[in-house]
């Protein structure tokens, strides 16, 4: 399905770019920050996923959170945990079998191309914190107001 667009800028990753080693698994593993423009009026909360588009696995995830209160900014740094308390109770559910972000680390030698997408909802989701990536997209068809993303590359 097609959504409006959600432009935002991903601080220190862009479309095409690499990956600084900052936000990987072969680095400090912290997340970037998210800048976004023309936010819907109507939504009420964001979420943000990552998945590696060269795994063997079809867009494997690497993180899925949901339920941060809708602003124009989502921080660096989110601390790992089912519940995020300094993003209003957000929830971070399993990717790469973690409730944290797990950033990019392919095997050494190859170049993967990983995808954050960005959305904004018209509602609390409410999902527990053992929500798969699958379950967030099924809970959220129907309350995606914007939609977008931002694919980078790492070695």
């Amino acid at each position: 399905m097609e959504y409006p667009v959600l432009a935002f800028d991903c601080i220190g990753v862009t479309e095409g770019g690499r990956f600084p080693a900052e936000y990987t698994g072969r680095g400090a593993d912290r997340t970037p920050e998210f800048v976004l423009h023309d936010l819907s009026p109507k939504a009420k909360t964001l979420a943000v996923t990552l998945e590696d588009l060269s795994h063997p696995i079809k867009e494997f995830t690497h993180w899925v959170i949901w339920d941060i209160p809708a602003a124009p900014c989502i921080p660096g740094g989110i601390p790992a945990g089912k519940y995020v308390p300094s993003l209003g109770g957000a929830r971070q559910g399993l990717g790469y079998g973690v409730h944290r972000y797990a950033g990019p680390k392919p095997p050494r030698g190859r170049t993967h191309r990983y995808r954050f997408q960005l959305y904004a909802l018209d509602c609390i989701l409410g999902l527990g914190p053992h929500a798969t990536k699958r379950a967030f997209l099924r809970r959220a068809e129907g309350h995606i107001l914007q939609r977008g993303s931002v694919t980078g590359i790492f070695e």
